[in-house]
């Protein structure tokens, strides 16, 4: 088969000729990778090649050298740098000449090979003429295709590079993309690609929009590119202004009140849905932003600080404007509506509720009207506009200012979950639930709640999304009435719900007592009953214990089934009902805690069970295993005779590397193990610590995990104690070489990853300190204490540090005192950085404070 064939086969309808095309393109890859490139660029510019051939080498070829994951990224890169420079120069001119095809699909697809090999030679100084090329095929006049293709290569570069890697080219890119998407453009295709390049340029341009001659002249041509003939430039147009909103808020005053208000109530209004989406997505930003703002400026003030921007308040301007548009924007409801596709009235909800948060009470008088004048029309577009509209400003008024309204309106949104139309009881559903979610203070026991209730039981025989709001809200109701850790031991006796709470299970147990789960309903009541349970009164103890003796038969019946899977449907219709099993079970065991036991050897043979029958399927082994960590939590020294049963299962997930989040709850289940068996897990010490070693030494394990790993340490430590010292001087070594990772401080991924890093090392160390301390072994740890406190130095310099990083840091020191308090590291802790930090008096969260008063006396006690 020729190389036009199997590129032509990997667009094969067939699944098998096309999976077969695939893997010997992929093959082919691997063993001559320099005249695979080759291959794929001579079929992309040959303009004798059908179109689909084109396209699959332009993919291919794209796909060989970008990639969603970094460490594979990283490999990509490697590899095309590695050719030699004939091969890769042949393949940047063939691809450089394809953005000039008459075939305009052809030239889009070589604009985003083009941007890949730039994303992977212009970071290492190479191809820096590619910009200079590009530039002048924009001006290519007689070519309209090379312009329009040259103009998309430039937005994914933008799109791609980070923007100082190009910064000294800013005002000659600007200057192109700004040019293509002028009016006076003759060709909208080239005006359009131009305006999506500029979308893809503007957090790269940051220093034009710091001039403000340049600044007006890009507001004034995308405010002109909104009046075009053409719907994609206008679509394109607006979205620019909804970037530009959220890149430069600070800036947009003048623009406000010189155009974007008349411009994007216009747009609001506008008969195309794509451009009205894309207009209230305008004022959808500017609410975000503003409320954003206020937060900031509320947190600062209570510091008596200024903040960093202050509000414009564009949404209470605009108030008398959008409101009127967004409402009747409302009643535009489809009849069929896709709950799944975005369309203009859903759009105007979210907007209404992000402007009730934005503008808060000011929010009420300007819609009360509309509610009062449409919650009982012959229309049901307006009925349900009505409801929709009180459902959405519940967050953001102050509740003294809503509790009035929403006594008034509880018994006619009761009455409403009768309504004949199934799309206006749907709303009245998430209305009821969004009131039992943020007002829960407005229903009155007494008085709302047996009806708020049978209308929400009632709700569960309707159809599937009225079920899962009726759930929902049910949900709802449990987690704000019911029992939480840390309420008045008094109350932990009955509640409100008690008399209710059976009826409500067993209710939605009838709920899932189904084959499908259309609309995710059968997943929201086992969400509920989990609330219920997690949220039980000591009354409703044994409901409690009678769901989870329900659930296990459940469990014991579909473990019976497995051999009558046929199909993908089946498979995952069983890993779903098993995942809310374990969901529930989960619950229930936090909920008994010890009380558990009885039940504990059922729950353990049932989980094993299903870990054996599960096989590779990672998301019912991480349910499962989440079962054995709160059981392990639950039990303490009492899940020992559980253990032999459960490692053949926990230690494959340690090694399954490529699995991440199944290592991650493997990891975090030898944590709770370790936690609950405390000194009796030193046995299993030596093959945790092996294969977590192992772990770290892994190179397609996710880093993340390897932060997992570190903490794991410090549980392991703080269980055993003394009898970690084996492990010591490994463990040390381990988290001293991880703790002297430096950032590229222009890489903020790896900012990030490094502070998550040295949280992860800070636990390890806190859980080693502490097993030894009041030990005889605690000497041991003498040699390491000045690298310690080298890591918590730099952790708190940090200006971007979190603040569960800086207790730790305060913690450490506390615990490094106390476990030296004879002046053996009195020195160390006289340090001037020492002493600054502990006499600091700054803004911080109350744990922190009671932990610095604690650290301050044990470094006194230490250094008398």
């Amino acid at each position: 088969m020729n190389a036009s064939e199997l590129l032509a086969n990997t667009l094969s309808p067939d699944a098998h000729t096309r999976q077969d095309a695939t893997q010997k393109l992929e093959n082919a890859s691997k063993e001559n990778f320099p005249a695979y490139t080759l291959m794929l660029c001579s079929e992309l510019v040959n303009e004798n090649s059908p179109l689909h051939v084109r396209n699959a080498a332009g993919l291919a070829l794209k796909n060989t050298l970008a990639a969603r994951e970094s460490a594979r990224q990283h490999e990509y890169t490697s590899r095309w740098l590695a050719l030699d420079n004939d091969t890769r120069s042949k393949v940047k001119q063939d691809t450089l000449m394809a953005l000039g095809s008459p075939v305009a699909k052809v030239g889009t697809v070589a604009a985003q090979v083009v941007s890949a090999i730039a994303a992977a030679e212009l970071p290492q100084g190479h191809w820096s003429e590619v910009i200079n090329i590009l530039l002048q095929f924009v001006n290519h006049q007689e070519n309209t295709n090379l312009r329009i293709a040259t103009l998309q290569a430039i937005g994914f570069i933008c799109e791609s590079i980070k923007p100082e890697i190009l910064a000294l080219r800013s005002n000659e890119i600007l200057t192109a993309v700004i040019h293509g998407a002028r009016k006076e453009e003759l060709s909208p295709e080239v005006q359009l690609a131009a305006i999506h390049a500029l979308l893809n340029s503007l957090e790269f341009v940051r220093e034009n929009f710091d001039r403000e001659g340049e600044r007006n002249y890009i507001m004034q041509v995308v405010c002109e590119a909104t009046q075009c003939q053409s719907v994609p430039v206008q679509v394109g147009a607006f979205e620019c202004l909804v970037r530009i909103m959220s890149l430069y808020y600070d800036k947009m005053g003048f623009y406000m009140e010189r155009a974007l208000f008349g411009l994007t109530v216009m747009g609001m209004k506008h008969s195309e849905e794509t451009i009205a989406l894309q207009a209230v997505e305008f004022w959808s930003t500017v609410c975000e932003i503003e409320t954003e703002l206020a937060w900031e400026a509320q947190e600062a003030s209570e510091y008596g600080e200024q903040p960093e921007t202050d509000s414009k308040f564009f949404a209470k301007t605009a108030l008398p404007e959008i409101v009127p548009v967004l409402l009747q924007l409302l009643t535009r409801q489809e009849e069929e509506a896709d709950e799944d596709e975005w369309n203009i009235s859903m759009a105007a909800g979210t907007c209404l509720g992000l402007l009730a948060q934005a503008v808060a009470d000011t929010i009420v008088p300007a819609v009360i009207p509309f509610i009062e004048a449409n919650i009982r029309a012959q229309d049901w577009h307006h009925r349900e506009a009505a409801v929709m509209t009180f459902g959405s400003i519940l967050e953001g008024p102050d509740p003294t200012v809503l509790t009035p309204l929403v006594n008034q309106a509880l018994p006619i949104l009761i009455d409403m979950m009768t309504d004949p139309n199934t799309q206006v009881k749907d709303t009245v559903a998430w209305t009821l639930g969004r009131i039992c979610d943020l007002l829960v203070s407005t229903i009155k026991p007494d008085v709302h709640l047996h009806p708020l209730i049978s209308a929400l039981v009632n709700g569960l025989q309707d159809n599937p999304r009225i079920v899962a709001n009726c759930c929902w809200g049910l949900m709802n109701l449990a987690d704000q009435l019911g029992w939480s850790e840390g309420d008045d031991p008094a109350q932990a006796a009955g509640g409100p719900l008690s008399p209710y709470n059976e009826g409500i299970i067993q209710a939605l147990l009838r709920v899932t007592e189904t084959a499908s789960n259309e609309g995710n309903y059968r997943t929201s009541a086992y969400e509920a009953i989990t609330s219920f349970v997690a949220h039980a009164t000591l009354d409703a103890i044994p409901v409690v214990q009678s769901t989870v003796v329900a659930i296990l038969l459940r469990m014991e019946q579909l473990l019976g089934m497995q051999n009558q899977i046929v199909g993908i449907d089946d498979r995952n219709n069983w890993n779903d009902l098993q995942s809310n099993f374990c969901s529930v079970i989960i619950s229930v065991v936090r909920r008994l805690g010890d009380g558990i036991q009885p039940m504990a050897d059922r729950i353990m043979t049932l989980i094993l069970q299903l870990m054996a029958s599960a096989g590779k399927t990672s998301t019912i082994l991480e349910d499962a295993f989440l079962v054995v960590g709160s059981l392990a939590a639950a039990l303490e020294q009492q899940f020992s005779p559980y253990i032999q049963a459960f490692l053949p299962f926990l230690y494959p997930a340690l090694k399954a590397h490529e699995d991440t989040q199944l290592c991650m709850v493997a990891v975090g289940i030898i944590g709770d193990i370790t936690r609950a068996l405390g000194e009796q897990s030193a046995q299993f010490a030596n093959a945790f610590m092996s294969v977590l070693l192992e772990n770290l030494q892994s190179e397609v394990l996710n880093r993340n995990v390897k932060i997992s790993v570190l903490s794991c340490f410090g549980d392991i430590a703080l269980a055993i104690g003394p009898a970690f010292e084996p492990y010591l001087s490994t463990t040390m070594g381990v988290l001293r070489q991880a703790a002297s990772l430096q950032p590229n401080p222009l890489d903020v991924d790896m900012v990030d990853y490094v502070s998550q890093l040295r949280e992860g090392i800070l636990e390890a160390y806190t859980g080693v300190v502490t097993g030894l301390k009041n030990t005889e072994k605690v000497t041991l740890l003498l040699p390491y204490v000045q690298s310690i406190l080298e890591l918590v130095q730099r952790v708190i310099a940090d200006n971007e540090r979190s603040d569960s990083a800086f207790k730790l840091c305060i913690g450490l020191i506390g615990d490094l005192a106390d476990a030296f308090p004879d002046g053996q590291i009195k020195q160390l802790l006289l340090a001037e950085w020492i002493m600054t930090e502990l006499r600091a008096r700054g803004r911080l969260p109350q744990e922190t404070r009671k932990t610095m008063r604690w650290a301050r006396e044990m470094v006194k006690h230490a250094t008398a």
